[in-house]
């Protein structure tokens, strides 16, 4: 039953992350199997190129999505960086394979090619290269399985793809969901293996129909090409024009950017591309800077303390008039009015602990701090407005330094009893699952996190009724209600796309438009 709601959705991401693999394997046949071709005309420069490749293959797939979203020709966040990325990766195999393929051929095979008056061009595709096709397909066939599993990651920085599915489970704590990620990119990975394996035999039985296999070869990489390209074309022409909604890596932003999406959809007549589940803060704010996306979910006290780096300010009204200004004036960014609820930084233990220590707050909490193991998220460790400050404001006293984790594995190593004390947000739909008790801040040392809207300015001039769709979203959604579309999905596992249809339905401001295009 699960499975099979997400069946229309695990084909597209499907697609999508054989489009990227089918890309970048392309591109990466086209630089690798020549370079692999020079260095054996060109002996010196064997170390030198196989040693960068090697390199390449051995720093983390995490650091060069990474790396590459600052990059200012592959910037930013989308297919582009993504298909940069896996055909970095996929060069080791295509080189070697083919320098160790074209070297290995018989010494005097070569020397009655030359006694027949090959030239080296002919010598090279007559001879070398059908006799070494095989172990170049070898080469193929492991690059393209590499490229398969690298390439869920690229759901990390908006590149679509099954990894989509595997991070939303992770934030949401869902095996099923995982598995509908891991699974079919399992399936394609074997069958990618397959296929060249079957290819690659075919050719060491039958070398004598190596030349066959070769044109053939070449003909199914021509049409592949001319299919991606089609498909590239007809992403990027057809009509109506289509725009870029983001959210961060966790389910509250998941849910809100498919708000964003499904308002914007049936209020206006653009389309509009998700790009959900995004790195953190930092990858939206400066995609939607560069207009690589039009627009977010961000929260006031996120904006003010790490982005605009100014002191935590306890009144909402005062964060939000700051942020807004400042915003316009530094990025020319467009923040609009609050969602209407706050989601605020939330210090979480079980409830057990609570009611064992007698603690509600994290003034009464910091006595036992020598006792607990934290667990934090990479962002709050660094953040203005994060550990740092919290712990000099209350006095926590570590024995152990705090596990830096994904925020989606915060709740299940809390659970687990992996860690004692985490730090996660208000709305959160499994605190009142797992029996979990937030600290109060008695001390106020958080800011207000109103969630508010944030768009790219030169997108609401060409599209100037993006603005009037989203101003309708202004104080529309409270507390209780994000924290029961949280616990929807997260808990019920229900799909997000429904969840936020059925919350657009039961409001009537919004549904009442919006009537049959949902």
């Amino acid at each position: 039953m699960f499975f099979s709601q997400y069946v229309p959705e695990i084909l597209l991401r499907s697609g999508e992350h054989l489009v990227l693999v089918a890309i970048a394997m392309v591109i990466a046949v086209s630089i690798g199997i020549p370079l692999g071709i020079l260095i054996t005309r060109q002996p010196k420069l064997t170390q030198p190129i196989l040693g960068l490749a090697n390199a390449i293959q051995t720093i983390p797939s995490l650091a060069i999505f990474g790396f590459l979203i600052s990059v200012p020709l592959l910037g930013g966040i989308g297919k582009v960086p993504a298909i940069v990325a896996l055909t970095l990766y996929a060069l080791l195999p295509l080189i070697r394979n083919t320098y160790i393929g074209i070297t290995s051929v018989d010494p005097a095979i070569r020397e009655a090619g030359r006694g027949m008056g090959m030239t080296d061009w002919e010598l090279l595709f007559q001879v070398e290269i059908p006799l070494a096709l095989g172990v170049i397909l070898a080469g193929v066939r492991v690059a393209t399985v590499i490229s398969v599993g690298i390439a869920t990651i690229a759901a990390a920085i908006g590149g679509g793809g099954l990894g989509v599915f595997i991070f939303r489970g992770i934030s949401t704590v869902n095996n099923q969901l995982i598995l509908s990620g891991a699974i079919p990119a399992a399936f394609i990975a074997l069958a990618a293996d397959f296929f060249f394996g079957w290819l690659e035999k075919r050719l060491t039985q039958q070398r004598e129909k190596a030349l066959k296999v070769n044109r053939t070869f070449a003909i199914a990489l021509s049409i592949l090409t001319l299919l991606i390209v089609g498909f590239i074309a007809f992403n990027y022409w057809q009509t109506p024009p289509k725009i870029v909604i983001g959210s961060k890596n966790f389910t509250e932003q998941v849910i809100l950017g498919e708000l964003l999406a499904q308002q914007i959809e049936s209020h206006t007549k653009l389309r509009v591309d998700r790009r959900l589940n995004l790195g953190g803060t930092f990858i939206c704010h400066e995609a939607v800077k560069a207009g690589q996306i039009a627009g977010y979910v961000e929260y006031t006290g996120t904006s003010l303390t790490s982005v605009l780096k100014q002191k935590p300010i306890s009144n909402p009204q005062v964060v939000y008039e700051k942020v807004k200004q400042d915003y316009n004036q530094k990025f020319k960014l467009e923040v609009m009015q609050p969602l209407g609820f706050n989601n605020t930084f939330a210090m979480i233990i079980r409830g057990e602990d609570a009611k064992r220590w007698q603690i509600k707050t994290l003034s009464e909490a910091a006595q036992y701090t020598p006792q607990m193991q934290a667990g934090f998220g990479y962002e709050f460790l660094e953040r203005e407005d994060g550990y740092p400050g919290l712990a000099k404001t209350y006095g926590l006293k570590f024995t152990k330094p705090p596990r830096q984790m994904e925020l989606g594995l915060m709740y299940q190593a809390l659970k687990d009893k992996k860690v004692d004390l985490i730090a996660a947000n208000s709305t959160d739909g499994l605190i009142p699952v797992l029996n979990l008790v937030i600290l109060e801040d008695d001390k106020q040392y958080f800011p207000p996190y109103e969630a508010v809207p944030v768009f790219n300015q030169a997108t609401l001039k060409k599209y100037p009724e993006l603005r009037e769709a989203i101003s309708q979203l202004a104080g529309l959604i409270s507390t209780e209600e994000m924290q029961k579309m949280n616990y929807q999905v997260d808990n019920q596992s229900r799909p997000v796309e429904q969840v936020v249809h059925e919350f657009i339905q039961s409001k009537s401001k919004l549904s009442f438009q919006s009537e049959g295009k949902l």
